[in-house]
């Protein structure tokens, strides 16, 4: 038997240099890549009841919203929004208010695209009735009041309804060009 371990023994060195080889060429070897938390699209904060308001450069409220949610994600930087309701104020003006389900704040918060049985209400004033407008998508740029759609849309006054594909909305005009396939049923006055 020991003649027998004797004859191995001339072995001993390359396996043991085998054995190294082996060692080191695990321990240069690069880590297995981890898991890209970065393409997760988890929430990172809620809000509910939310309620902010905008002040224009004279310190006088501008713009105001609510929602019943909000919710952001990371990943694309877009917040949510639940039930969201704007209020758009001028001195010169009535307020125009927007709503509606669902809708979505760009990362910068200057834009809003409202989806959902949205609505516009321009509330009367002097020279104008009041106005609401119905459409499923809505693309809001509050800092320049201006509104618009590509979707179909539908105006209502006391005595009109104005169906139409495609709208702009210039609140500081006060200017509503309805874009095509326009159609309108007008009620006369009572005598």
């Amino acid at each position: 038997m020991a003649e027998r371990l004797l004859s191995w023994l001339p072995l001993l060195p390359p396996l043991l240099l085998l054995a190294a080889t082996y060692w080191l060429n695990q321990q240069v070897q690069p880590l297995p890549p981890r898991a890209d938390n970065s393409k997760r699209h988890d929430v990172d904060y809620t809000v509910d009841n939310l309620s902010s308001v905008t002040l224009g450069e004279n310190g006088q409220a501008r713009h105001m919203m609510t929602t019943e949610k909000m919710w952001h994600y990371p990943d694309d930087d877009m917040t949510h929004l639940q039930s969201p309701r704007f209020v758009s104020l001028t001195s010169e003006q009535a307020p125009l208010v927007t709503w509606a389900r669902t809708g979505v704040l760009s990362s910068h918060g200057d834009e809003v695209f409202l989806h959902d049985d949205v609505k516009i209400m321009r509330l009367s004033n002097t020279s104008q009735d009041e106005m609401l407008f119905s459409t499923n998508y809505l693309h809001v740029i509050p800092g320049k009041d201006w509104a618009e759609t590509d979707h179909p849309v539908t105006l209502t006054t006391a005595r009109d309804t104005i169906h139409a594909v495609g709208m702009t909305l210039d609140n500081r005009a006060r200017i509503v060009n309805l874009l095509s396939q326009v159609r309108s049923i007008h009620e006369p006055a009572p005598r």
